[in-house]
């Protein structure tokens, strides 16, 4: 029986409390059906993907509309953001300040992620179910909410690596020897056509004294069309001469070392400039006096160097997982007699260890063909170290670069370095090398050499056909200094090492290596 009040009369005259029925409006959970296990779970992870999911289920609908509708305008505004973006603009991202505001962004978002599969777990009530699933579903929720945020720490750790390695490889503060630092919201180019970078490779190592730069390329980039010339001149390249504004053109005013009839090779600059600080007016002038040499004889502006240790550029190839290379001739590697192995002729994809030494044998071969091979391999490094790959192997990538990488590029131009990389990426890119029969290392005619280095600029940005019957015109990568003097060729005398190569005009690396 039960009273006016709706209370229930039991037998003895005591009163039950009367039952209660959900109002209208309640936020009170309410299912069609009671939750199992697997429902529990389903709909907590549904709520990674679509924050709120779990609260609708729940009954707690404003605060299921409120998750999904920030959510949404989210997705909407980095769907947007991604459109409208592309490679060139994502650069951005390279500057130490957006650095940091992608760590914390990703570090907030993470925490928010993690909030929201715990706030979803508790909404759906999971004290209904049995012990067994509590405890199934709480240690597998964990594991969902460790697995929603790891891409977020992921990132952050990519981000946080990739700074630590920017701070270690480019210095802070600009090179005093080199190009004026340019104010913000200037050109960093400091209205340059051109920009030129030597590019080192030494072999440095820990039974050597010293650095041997072996392998030097100049890349002269045009700033506009992003078309690169590779120049790549011999180690053994004799007796270079230095400008006037150079502390070694007083040292030397017949070129390097000219009173030996056979030394005063190009790759023994660097370390004579570092062994004499006291002609060099401080120590450490090793890459100016090399970038200074290397300019006066092409003619051309070194703005900026970087050095390679080219023992730890085999860990760098690992680091993408080798480099597939069109091997022309079987090269013998290892020592000096090719003992540790053969790299067979065809189409091979080389490791570290491989790549490194198809570029450095000697073994029945001599340095002009070391040339080419290592313009092969700079080549093959440069078109298969895709974003893709690179994003792949990062913290590898980073961790390698870090141990073989030396250079004068100041941190400030890094963003403008990385949007030039992505215009060179897609432009055309020639080679000229200075060997024999039309260049001698020996004897060099060096204005020659400039005539060749002009002409290799200039058509460089003219269509391939046009480029082949072009007549030589003015560079605007070209210097103002006086030429050396133009001497009447010699005939040639006998190089330090053989040659089977052959100089000439600028060809491409496709067309050289079959990239």
């Amino acid at each position: 029986m039960s009273n006016r009040d709706g209370a229930e009369t039991v037998p003895g005259g005591k009163k039950r409390r009367p039952l209660r029925r959900p109002r209208p409006g309640s936020s009170s959970p309410r299912f069609a059906k009671p939750l199992t296990t697997a429902s529990v779970l389903g709909w907590t992870a549904l709520s990674a993907i679509a924050p709120g999911a779990a609260h609708l289920r729940a009954g707690r609908r404003r605060t299921g509309l409120i998750l999904l509708s920030v959510y949404a305008v989210l997705l909407l505004a980095a769907l947007a953001y991604g459109l409208t973006r592309n490679l060139q603009n994502l650069t951005a991202f390279v500057g130490d300040g957006m650095m940091v505001t992608v760590v914390v962004v990703a570090s907030v978002l993470a925490l928010a992620w993690f909030a929201v599969l715990v706030t979803s777990y508790v909404a759906l009530g999971p004290n209904r179910l049995n012990q067994q699933g509590q405890v199934l579903t709480g240690i597998l929720v964990g594991v969902l909410c460790v697995a929603v945020m790891s891409p977020f720490a992921l990132t952050a750790n990519y981000v946080l690596t990739a700074r630590d390695a920017i701070k270690q490889i480019f210095p802070s503060v600009s090179d005093p020897d080199g190009p004026a630092p340019v104010k913000e919201g200037e050109d960093p180019w400091g209205g340059k056509d051109r920009v030129n970078f030597l590019l080192i490779g030494g072999d440095a190592a820990g039974n050597r004294t010293g650095v041997r730069t072996d392998s030097m390329n100049v890349a002269s980039i045009d700033l506009k069309t992003g078309n690169t010339v590779l120049f790549s001149l011999p180690r053994n390249l004799q007796h270079v001469r230095f400008p006037p504004t150079s502390p070694l053109h007083k040292q030397f005013p017949n070129g390097f070392m000219a009173e030996l009839p056979n030394g005063g090779l190009l790759n023994e600059v660097w370390q004579y400039a570092n062994d004499n600080p006291q002609l060099m007016g401080g120590k450490n002038k090793g890459p100016r006096a090399l970038m200074d040499a290397i300019g006066y004889t092409l003619n051309l502006k070194i703005d900026y160097y970087m050095l390679m240790n080219m023992f730890g550029f085999a860990d760098l190839v690992d680091a993408i997982g080798g480099l597939k290379i069109r091997v022309e001739q079987d090269v013998k590697w290892g020592g000096h007699f090719g003992t540790a192995g053969t790299i067979k002729a065809g189409y091979r994809k080389l490791t570290g260890e491989q790549a490194l030494w198809y570029g450095r044998s000697r073994v029945n071969s001599d340095d002009f063909s070391r040339m080419a091979r290592q313009r092969c391999v700079i080549g093959a490094f440069a078109q298969q170290a895709t974003p893709t790959v690179i994003l792949a192997n990062f913290s590898k990538i980073a961790g390698a670069a870090k141990r073989l990488a030396q250079t004068n590029i100041p941190e400030p131009l890094l963003k403008p370095l990385v949007e030039l990389a992505v215009k060179v990426k897609d432009a055309r890119i020639t080679s000229e090398q200075f060997v024999p029969p039309e260049f001698w290392p020996g004897r060099p005619d060096w204005a020659k050499i400039r005539l060749a280095a002009r002409k290799a600029v200039a058509d460089s940005n003219r269509p391939a056909r046009q480029a082949q019957t072009a007549n030589v015109s003015a560079s605007p990568g070209v210097t103002s200094s006086a030429s050396p003097t133009r001497t009447r060729p010699a005939t040639p005398t006998q190089t330090p090492t053989r040659n089977t190569q052959k100089g000439g005009s600028a060809k491409s690396l496709d067309e050289l290596c079959g990239l």
